[in-house]
């Protein structure tokens, strides 16, 4: 599902007769949903949760998992992974709004986004050993960036889920509200982004998405580098003169 308002683009997965989990076709409409989202510039943040209150998206589907072959599971595999890369390197924030059950492709799902917020019900996980396969959708790269390796080797290795609170313990997700509550806080938060220049939200992603992935000297050049196309911007000049004139800025995204 696919709903836009007050700048927040709503992408839900629906499919509750089976936790919505992921198929081969979701995977394609996930893909249609973000392109839009990335093509849309009246979309600043992106809001991803799954229908119901018990699963944000369950696990993939074992029935789809079950016929692959070695050739056919690599290129499975792959073309999540690709649409997971995109929906990391969207260019807009993307928050996860974790209500219920996010394990294996639905965990992968989750942290393929920019943060994610989660009920007190959620629970996450990477139970793939336990069907004699890893994760395919990037878990088990994104998982020990995100924890450290020790406690991504733990989750993975032995399939165990993890709780709301432990997830917020060990930095899976930031924060764990009631559920009643999580698409309001996602929504307040997504509010609180829009609010600053679009333009230095925009490199602020990619400096950290790129930067993570390089040495502090090659991060911080980057930094450099993107902190002196802020420098060029409208909103920079905009944003410097509303601080110092005691008023709100007025952003253009230009």
């Amino acid at each position: 599902l696919y709903e836009k308002k007050d700048g927040i683009a709503f992408i839900t997965v629906n499919r509750p007769a089976v936790r919505n989990a992921l198929n081969s076709q979701t995977v394609r409409e996930l893909s249609a949903a973000f392109d839009q989202a990335r093509n849309d510039a009246e979309v600043r943040v992106v809001i991803l949760t799954g229908t119901g209150e018990k699963a944000f998206v369950a696990r993939a589907d074992i029935n789809e998992l079950a016929t692959q072959t070695p050739v056919a599971g690599k290129q499975y595999a792959l073309a999540g992974q690709s649409v997971f890369d995109a929906i990391e390197n969207l260019g807009k924030p993307v928050i996860a709004a974790v209500n219920g059950f996010a394990l294996g492709g639905g965990c992968e799902l989750a942290m393929s986004c920019t943060f994610r917020i989660a009920s007190e019900n959620a629970v996450l996980g990477q139970p793939e050993v336990k069907l004699g396969i890893i994760p395919g959708y990037g878990g088990s790269q994104r998982l020990p960036r995100l924890v450290g390796k020790g406690r991504a080797m733990q989750i993975l290795l032995t399939g165990e889920m993890v709780s709301a609170e432990n997830a917020l313990r060990i930095g899976l997700v930031n924060q764990v509200v009631p559920l009643s509550e999580l698409l309001k806080t996602t929504e307040d938060i997504a509010k609180k982004i829009i609010a600053n220049a679009p333009l230095a939200v925009k490199f602020v992603l990619e400096a950290v998405n790129r930067g993570v992935e390089m040495n502090q000297a090659e991060g911080q050049f980057l930094e450099a580098t993107l902190f002196g196309l802020c420098c060029a911007t409208e909103d920079m000049k905009e944003g410097t003169r509303a601080f110092l004139e005691k008023r709100a800025a007025n952003f253009k995204g230009k």
